[in-house]
């Protein structure tokens, strides 16, 4: 899954993680200020703030490692605990269902427990999680403990964002943000990578020590001085900031402007589900749930998820090397698409992206027709290696990020957080549906998996080339004027 959302700070509800909080209305990851000679209003320590964010950070590296624990731990745990396909396919699908669950409730979570109390209890639920399965000796506990950091990841994945953008001087908001899907990445390789040379019931211990780091380390850190000032502790708030911003910093601007974006969010209508079919919003509905549709049906869940046992399918006689291989090309081409995202365009970059994944499926796909049909075997580990590479280097710089950008850009102020909380579910749906039947589908057809899922990528170069306007660079006023012309 490609992580890179939060949920609006009053509400509980989803929007944009790289936005700046403070200002609805700016553009992501641009460094902007209310005016420009306040740019030096924040100067100070930032030591607190890094300190901060590194600790929250750990449940983004969490949330990778829960997501990359099953690739390298199919063969074994299938072999260990005599599960079927089907019985494995649970217990890797498993945990976006918990991840749903987490995800609808991390917004009140959040809000009744503040974001420290809503990453202590999803820490806890992924150590209960990795307990379950380490374990095991059957499918029902190994599911269960699956489920458990399923919900803790989800949790993370809506409190880490909004933690680091809440805490951030709005010169540094936009980089620290981007860490949050950097570290999920990070997180997902490390697994790859330390999975294909221990035991599965290890590599599941090693998946509490993000949580311990970030139990240990927050109780050295600051509350987020905005969630203090929205549940009515001022002063509080402002110790809060004291400590993020440094002794000698003045804060008596930001403390202000905290003041009055609390009370503006508060003034907002509060938009339905049903508003959502307005003719105003439905364009920017149908991208919004379309670009997520496309984002989940090209595959990443189910080859990220299996990937060590298509290897193996593809004729190499371990999956580790094409494990280790995935692993290293994720962390790199997530940095270049962080990078290019602000430069190129979400457009180009989108549409590159799903040509990658095209190309890399077609590679795949043609790897296993080729060994059915017993024609040139010598290319075919070589073929689905170099296809699997492909497709998941050019899922992580495009497909992997941009949807999520595109969409906290395309949705009105008013109607974002319900938006955002659709278009997040049918994500998490999306994520299920693919991770739980790609086994049956390469039972089916190694080929022809790979072949459908090129067919979507086809689909999404088509839908961006005609519906999805080019947002960088335009206010949001500018971009919903482009939509409903």
């Amino acid at each position: 899954m490609a992580i890179g959302h939060c949920r609006d700070v009053e509400n509980g509800e989803i929007v944009n993680g790289f936005e700046d909080l403070e200002k609805p209305f700016i553009q992501p990851g641009k460094i902007v200020s209310y005016e420009d000679d306040d740019k030096n209003d924040e100067s100070g320590s930032i030591w607190m703030v890094l300190l901060s964010t590194f600790v929250a950070v750990c449940g983004s590296f969490e949330f990778g490692s829960c997501v990359g624990y099953s690739a390298p731990t199919q063969s074994a745990i299938r072999e260990d605990l005599n599960l079927s396909l089907a019985e494995f396919s649970m217990f890797g699908s498993i945990l976006t269902i918990g991840a749903m669950i987490g995800a609808i409730t991390s917004g009140r979570v959040a809000d009744f427990l503040g974001r420290k109390g809503a990453m202590r209890m999803s820490a806890v639920f992924c150590i209960t999680g990795w307990l379950a399965v380490y374990f095991s000796h059957g499918a029902w506990s190994l599911d269960m403990g699956r489920l458990f950091t399923g919900y803790g990841i989800g949790v993370f994945s809506y409190v880490v964002p909004i933690f680091v953008a809440e805490i951030a001087p709005k010169n540094l908001r936009g980089g620290l943000t981007t860490l949050n899907q950097l570290m999920i990445v990070t997180g997902s390789s490390v697994s790859f990578l330390i999975g294909t040379v221990i035991t599965w019931r290890l590599l599941a211990l090693i998946g509490l020590i993000p949580c311990i780091l970030l139990l240990v380390g927050i109780c050295f850190v600051p509350e987020s001085p905005r969630w203090l000032a929205k549940v009515g502790l001022p002063k509080e708030s402002q110790v809060a900031l004291r400590k993020l911003r440094g002794k000698d910093a003045d804060i008596t601007r930001e403390a202000a402007e905290i003041q009055v974006c609390i009370q503006t969010l508060e003034s907002l209508p509060k938009a339905r589900m049903m508003d959502l079919f307005d003719s105003r919003y439905i364009r920017s509905v149908i991208i919004g749930v379309a670009l997520m549709v496309f984002q989940q049906f090209v595959g990443i869940n189910g080859v990220g998820f299996y990937a060590s046992e298509t290897f193996v399918q593809a004729g190499l006689s371990s999956g580790k090397i094409g494990t280790i291989a995935y692993a290293c090309v994720q962390v790199p081409i997530t940095i270049v698409g962080a990078v290019l995202i602000d430069k190129s365009g979400r457009r180009p970059l989108i549409m590159t992206s799903a040509t990658g994944i095209f190309l890399g499926c077609i590679l795949t796909g043609s790897s296993f027709f080729l060994k059915s049909h017993n024609l040139l075997l010598e290319w075919v580990p070589l073929l689905a290696v170099c296809g699997v590479l492909i497709y998941i280097a050019a899922f992580s710089f495009g497909m992997g990020a941009v949807p999520w950008v595109i969409m906290s850009e395309i949705f009105p102020i008013n109607v974002k957080g319900v938006a955002g909380s659709l278009v997040v579910l049918v994500n998490w749906l999306g994520a299920w549906a693919v991770s739980y039947t790609f086994n049956f589908l390469m039972s089916w057809s190694s080929a022809g998996t790979f072949f459908v899922y090129s067919g979507f990528s086809v689909m999404t170069i088509l839908f961006v080339a005609k519906l999805v306007p080019e947002t960088k660079g335009k206010t949001l006023e500018e971009i919903q004027a482009c939509i409903n012309s």
